[in-house]
């Protein structure tokens, strides 16, 4: 998949993952993966930056699987972000499936034409 593609998406999953529990990074790169494709790195500077922002916090949960895990919880003013990039992503991604299928329709009545 395009790298763009993926950057421009990455908080909006991370918001919206955290919205419905709260996780710690791998967790967050293993559930992300199921769809798309990213690697471990690139989920770190972006919660660094989301806390930064304070759309997140973090906090240290002991493991029973080994070291203690820095865990991240979404916080109001995160929540109130996340609700703003699904309605930018609703907005977006239809207009470009209409632009997509418009023109395969086109494509597709030009085939029959012939």
């Amino acid at each position: 998949m395009n790298p763009q593609f993926k950057k421009g998406v990455l908080e909006l999953c991370v918001l919206v993952l955290l919205d419905k529990k709260d996780c710690y990074g791998y967790e967050m790169v293993d559930e992300i993966s199921k769809s798309i494709s990213i690697s471990e790195g690139t989920i770190y500077p972006l919660l660094r930056r989301l806390k930064k922002d304070k759309m997140v916090i973090s906090y240290i949960k002991e493991s029973q699987d080994g070291p203690p895990r820095k865990y991240y919880q979404i916080t109001d003013l995160g929540k109130e972000k996340k609700e703003e990039l699904v309605a930018e992503w609703d907005k977006f991604s239809t207009g470009v499936n209409n632009i997509v299928h418009e023109k395969l329709m086109n494509n597709l009545g030009d085939i029959e034409d012939e």
